[in-house]
């Protein structure tokens, strides 16, 4: 399983960002994918996932309501938009993929956002 996440970039407070996650080398329909983020000096961190379904699990606090996640199962890719973007939000975001009921397994390289106040 490969996974390539994209998107990351420069933001000023306040923007939008969209990441991409595009899977390959597997049938992903009975795969869960999601997204972690980890900002220097800080553990990895769960964001969003979303499974074969399109059921969806948001982290608490400050990213629900300003960020979504969706899949295209025919693209095997999954996204992540991200508005109203803070500092805070800075970190390497990596996608993740794991089959149902299994640890999260498969990761892929990380895209950085910098968001700049």
């Amino acid at each position: 399983v490969q996974l390539q996440a994209s998107g990351g970039g420069l933001v000023q407070a306040g923007g939008s960002l969209r990441l991409s996650c595009a899977a390959s080398g597997r049938t992903f329909s009975s795969y869960a994918m999601g997204w972690f983020r980890q900002a220097p000096g800080k553990e990895r961190q769960f964001v969003a996932a979303i499974n074969w379904s399109g059921a969806v699990t948001y982290a608490a606090d400050s990213m629900k309501g300003r960020f979504t996640i969706s899949g295209d199962n025919a693209k095997n890719t999954v996204y992540l938009q991200m508005n109203s973007l803070k500092p805070e939000d800075t970190a390497v975001y990596y996608c993740t993929a794991r089959r149902s009921g299994s640890d999260w397994a498969y990761w892929g390289q990380g895209t950085l956002v910098t968001v700049s106040s």
